[in-house]
This record gives C-alpha cells, structure tokens and sequence, in this order.
C-alpha cells in the first residue's frame, strides 16, 4: 500500500495506513524454525503426549515450566492439565507471537526471554519447579548447569536432548561415555532414559537422534565437601581423563605422600558420587595454599 505524504488534522495518514496493515495482516498460523536457535520443532502428537505424561510431579510441585515451546506442541497437553499451572520461556519472537494467538490460556505466563538469563526464583518465588522441554541442541547442557545452580527449586526435569547427550547424563561409572555432566546430575539427581525419538519426527530433521530423559531430584541436600571444590575437582579429573587421578589433579599440588591411596590409581569414569566426594575431601585436606583451581562453567561440563 502506498505511503500518503498529507497531513490529516496535523497526523500523518501513515499511521493510519500502517494501523490498516496491520488489522488486515494473515494471523500467525506457523513458525519457521531457525537454525542459529537450534530448533527442530516435534511434528509427532504421540511422542508430545509421552514426554508430557512423563511428568510425576514430585513433592508437591504445581508450577511446570517449558523452554522452547515453538509451536506449542507440548504445551497443548500440558494445559489440558489441571494438577498444575503450565509457564513458558521462549526467546523466538515469532514463537511467542504464535503462542499469544494459538494459546490464549498462558495469559500472562509466556516469558519472552532467555531462560539462561531468569531467575528461577524470582520467576516462581518460594515454590518448587518441574521443568520440561524439547531442548535446543547447541544449549542443552547449558540448561542441565541451570538445573544445577537451581537444584533446591527444580524438582523434576523431562527433556528431549541429543541422544548421546542422554546417554552420557544416564550412564554409570565405568562407561566411555560417562563424564562431568553424568557426576555432577547424578549428585543430585536419579535419572531415567526413558525413550529413543528418532529423527523424522523433526521439523526440520535433526542429523542425529534423540531421546526423553527424566530427572527427579534425590534427597541429598549437602554432599559432605565442598560443593565448589567438588566441582573443580570433577572436572580438573575429566580434564585429562586418559591419565590416572595421581596425574590428573597435579593442579591442586597436593605433596606425592597425600596421593598414595589407591584411589589414585584409577582414572575419573571410574569412580561414582561417593567417591568424587571423598576425593575432593583429601584435596581440600591436602591441596598447596594458593594452588590455582581451575573454573567450571557450562561450556566444558559435557566432557
């Protein structure tokens, strides 16, 4: 339509050529998926209601969070639910602009942001949280580390991720697959690979496959060590998880005669939670004053 350059009682008529357009324009009825988000919009009703149905609701929880609804597909199911109030986080303008007009009954509970930018407290004060979502590939990891820092709030956790990813948060110790991720979950949660989604479910198709974990949180509330140093210890062990925890922890520059258990002969997949947290108490015991510790973040925790 074309712009008009006269003035209509000292407004342009612009605007009302541009409120017309506006009322006139088609209605939101698809989002395109995009790829610098990592999205791969579920296309399967059955799967949806499985990973929905898979929430248990654990000690009392009736607030449910999901990241990344794009089209709604589980949150369809999950306000046909009446056991708890269903919240969306979605970063996708586009997303939140098709959820507003598809899903009238979030009302105010779509949060148009970055989930790893919100406070989970602030967001749902003083109440415990499940928290559910087809999760983008390229941050998935980054969302298990939100978990983590949240663990007193978030109960219970179902998520689709990249198989191999819920292979690794699943997996014992012993496993090639096993690593820091699996250690620092496992301390504070029981998870379940529950199923195999397979990639033509996908809009578009993923390269890979993927597949619905569950996680429900355990009852440890202290690991009995630092919790910090726990974390920096796991991580400085998986490092260089081909040398044995002797050589891998050299960077806490513990004396040779405080590494003489046999502890320090194995390597980090081989040992569970419990024996992380006796290792990280001879360390705290044991390491050089002013040793540089090494930093943990969400970027290097999958390894």
């Amino acid at each position: 339509m074309a712009s008009w350059s006269f003035h209509l009682r000292g407004q342009s008529i612009e605007l009302i050529t541009s409120l017309f357009h506006h009322l006139t324009s088609p209605p939101v009825n698809t989002v395109r998926p995009k790829k610098h988000l990592g999205q791969h919009f579920l296309a399967d009703p059955n799967i949806a209601r499985n990973i929905v149905g898979a929430l248990q609701l654990p000690d009392g929880v009736r607030q449910v969070l999901e990241i990344g609804p794009g089209m709604g597909v589980l949150t369809q199911y999950l306000l046909e639910n009446p056991a708890y109030q269903t919240s969306v986080v979605e970063i996708d303008t586009e997303s939140v602009a098709y959820l507003k007009v598809h899903y009238p009954a979030l009302a105010d509970r779509i949060y148009a942001t970055d989930f790893l930018k919100q406070s989970l407290a602030t967001m749902f004060p003083d109440q415990p949280l499940a928290i559910i979502g087809n999760f983008p590939y390229n941050i998935s990891s980054q969302i298990f580390f939100a978990v983590l820092n949240n663990r007193q709030q978030v109960r219970e956790v179902v998520g689709m991720i990249q198989k191999e990813v819920a292979e690794r948060l699943a997996e014992p110790p012993g496993s090639k697959t096993y690593g820091i991720l699996s250690v620092l979950l496992q301390a504070f949660y029981d998870i379940e690979y529950l199923f195999t989604v397979p990639p033509h479910v996908f809009i578009p198709p993923p390269k890979v496959e993927s597949a619905v974990v569950r996680l429900t949180r355990n009852t440890t509330e202290r690991l009995g060590c630092d919790e910090k140093l726990f974390f920096r210890v796991v991580k400085q062990a998986f490092q260089t998880r081909r040398k044995t925890l002797r050589n891998a922890l050299k960077p806490f520059g513990m004396p040779a005669e405080a590494t003489t258990d046999p502890v320090f002969d194995k390597r980090a997949e081989q040992l569970g939670v419990a024996e992380f947290v006796g290792l990280t108490q001879r360390v705290a015991q044991h390491q050089a004053a002013g040793a540089a510790l090494p930093n943990l973040d969400s970027s290097d925790i999958t390894e």
